[in-house]
């Protein structure tokens, strides 16, 4: 199995972690020496360990749930490698430019607000232009 084939998370190790840790993080590794990472399913890294969920078999070919904890500072990089969906905050259409239709298709937020094709009221006044001051009473 390639990380192109996962479905969850790819975690990589900086080399000294790899040394560090030893012969008993070998089973976990997938790839090749210089990018072995580790495949999981999830990923906590609210602690001072990093948190992972892996798939594993018993040696009687039952499968089995594992969590594999290391220090936070042993992880070079987590990649999310989700192949079921695509990655972003919207929908993706083939073919259509990704932010050019955005600024035209949102529609004005509230009762009372311009649409999103006006000019933007939170500008500062420029420097050559008269400031205005309140009418005395």
């Amino acid at each position: 199995m390639t990380p192109h084939d996962a479905s969850g998370y790819v975690v990589y190790f900086f080399p000294q972690a790899l040394e560090a840790l030893g012969d008993p993080i070998k089973p976990y590794l997938q790839g090749e020496v210089d990018s072995a990472c580790v495949l999981c399913r999830e990923v906590d890294t609210g602690g001072s360990l990093v948190e992972m969920t892996l798939d594993g078999h018993l040696p009687d070919g039952k499968p089995v749930k594992v969590e594999l904890m290391v220090p936070t500072q042993m992880v070079r990089m987590i990649v999310s490698a989700q192949g079921d969906a695509q990655f972003g905050f919207q929908p993706r259409v083939v073919g259509a430019p990704a932010l050019a239709s955005l600024a035209t298709d949102l529609p004005p937020v509230g009762p009372t607000a311009a649409p999103a094709q006006a000019p933007s009221q939170a500008l500062p006044p420029a420097a050559d232009a008269p400031t205005q001051t309140p009418p005395k009473p």
